[in-house]
């Protein structure tokens, strides 16, 4: 499977609530990227770094990057294939999956480091 990956524009902060709480109303603000995720141990909000969310814990900063197009859920080893290399190259990421695709968050400082290891696995990059 051809892989192809572009970055999202803007920069990201993870947020760790209470995993009762309730989504604040500053999350849906517009932005480029926005994760919400509740178990039963937290509620993670990936916002922009401009979204002013209160909670317990925050790490940060990243910087997104999507997989183009739509995955069958049929494709396996997907996300494998885009942080494998990265593992490699020794950067720490956040792998988020939705219906669509998958995302990768990397330390906005290893993005060039990033996108070379991508490129050297044969993973593509789009333009903006």
């Amino acid at each position: 499977m051809d892989l192809v990956v572009r970055r999202i524009p803007g920069e990201y902060v993870v947020h760790r609530l209470a995993p009762d709480a309730v989504v604040p109303n500053a999350a849906w603000q517009a932005a480029a990227f926005l994760s919400i995720t509740r178990t039963d141990n937290e509620l993670s909000i990936v916002a922009a770094v401009d979204v002013d969310i209160p909670g317990e814990r925050t790490s940060g900063t990243w910087a997104a990057y999507r997989v183009v197009g739509s995955l069958d859920f049929s494709v396996t080893g997907v996300m494998w294939r885009l942080t494998g290399p990265l593992a490699e190259a020794g950067i720490g990421i956040l792998g988020i999956g939705t219906f669509d695709t998958d995302y990768v968050l990397v330390p906005p400082d290893r993005c060039a480091d990033a996108e070379a290891a991508w490129l050297a696995a044969g993973i593509r990059m789009a333009g903006p």
